[in-house]
Formats: C-alpha cells, sequence, structure tokens
C-alpha cells in the first residue's frame, strides 16, 4: 500500500505531462477539409461587435468559407448576462457582412459551456444528415473541443485560427495550455457518451 501511495504522484504528473503534449499538440493540428458544416465556437462580443478573439475565429472560418469546404456555417454561443444579442447572432452578422450568405448560416444560441454548445450543434448537423464538422477556435482549444464533439456524436476535423490573440501571446498562451491540460482530459473521463 505504501509503495503505491508513494508511485500515485508520480503517475499524476507523468498523466498531466502527457495532456500537456497532447493540448500542445493538437494547438498545430490544422485537419482543414471538406465537411457538413463549419462549426465557429463562440468567444466574447461587445455590444454587437465581436471581441477581438471572436473576430480572429471568425475571420478563419470565412477564408474555408471562401475555400468551398462546407455548404454550411454554424455560429455557437449563447447571451452573456447584461447583453442584448447573443455571440452566435453577431458572428452571424459579421460573416453575412464579409459574404457569406444568410441562408448558409446556422444559429446554436442555447450553450453556455463548449459541450452544450457541441450538443447544440449535433441537433443541427442532425437535421442535415450530417455528422462530419469542421471545427474552428483557438488553438489551445481544439483537443477539448474535438473530444467533446466525439462525445455528441459528431465527425470533427480540426482547424485552429492562425491569427489567435491568445496565441500571440506567450504568457497567455500558456495560461490557456496549462488550463486546457486539466480540462481535456476531465472532458475525456467524465463527459457522457450520445449514443
Amino acid at each position: 500500500m505504501a509503495r503505491i501511495a508513494l508511485a500515485l504522484p508520480g503517475i499524476a504528473l507523468a498523466s498531466w505531462l502527457v495532456s500537456l503534449g497532447a493540448v500542445l499538440r493538437w494547438e498545430r493540428n490544422d485537419q482543414a477539409r471538406v465537411a457538413g458544416a463549419i462549426v465557429v465556437l463562440g468567444a466574447a462580443q461587445y455590444v454587437g461587435h465581436p471581441s477581438p478573439v471572436l473576430r480572429a475565429r471568425l475571420d478563419h472560418a470565412i477564408a474555408l468559407w471562401q475555400r468551398r469546404l462546407a455548404p454550411r456555417m454554424i455560429m455557437t454561443g449563447g447571451t452573456g448576462t447584461g447583453d442584448t444579442t447573443s455571440e452566435a447572432a453577431v458572428s452571424r452578422r459579421y460573416c453575412m457582412q464579409h459574404g457569406v450568405p444568410s441562408a448558409a448560416i446556422l444559429l446554436e444560441t442555447e450553450g453556455r459551456t463548449t459541450s452544450q454548445s457541441m450538443a447544440g450543434v449535433a441537433v443541427l448537423m442532425r437535421g442535415l444528415g450530417r455528422r462530419d464538422v469542421l471545427l474552428v477556435s483557438d488553438p489551445f482549444h481544439m483537443l477539448r473541443l474535438t473530444i467533446l464533439a466525439r462525445r455528441h456524436g459528431l465527425e470533427p476535423y480540426a482547424s485552429p485560427t492562425p491569427t489567435s490573440p491568445i496565441a500571440a501571446s506567450p504568457s497567455e498562451r500558456w495560461k490557456y495550455a496549462l488550463s486546457e491540460s486539466i480540462k481535456a482530459p476531465l472532458a475525456f473521463i467524465f463527459e457522457r457518451k450520445e449514443p
């Protein structure tokens, strides 16, 4: 029993290092390809305008759209406390201003977490008769996002935004990567799998 107790901290450290390595590897793993929809994860919006983080995600998604990688775009993100519009609605307006037709954009406005957003996206994709999605978010987010998309029955492909303001700041990048190195394994272990 004493050996097990002594080994546990080493096992925990090794597991965490593997998780951190996986988060960092997925940051550079751009799987852009043809899919049923491009899914943009929401981020803050300010009085109807996308924050720099959200704008970077949207610009990348628009570039993927212009490459004709999907017939639809799905914007996620609910309405924050005190807001009058959702992140998804702000994203939709921004994309329309940059040439994406309204008919090609679907909204998922109920999700307040990444998992909830992926559940909503899965419902929309079932309505389209597809499961394959091209996920757009910040690089640090891609591993956990892919895990959660799979948990909700989607076939995900990751395409991290190359102009993330978070990734451009070494201290911010490491802060988020360290956080994700805990969140990603928890999502893998505890999130319920959809049938």
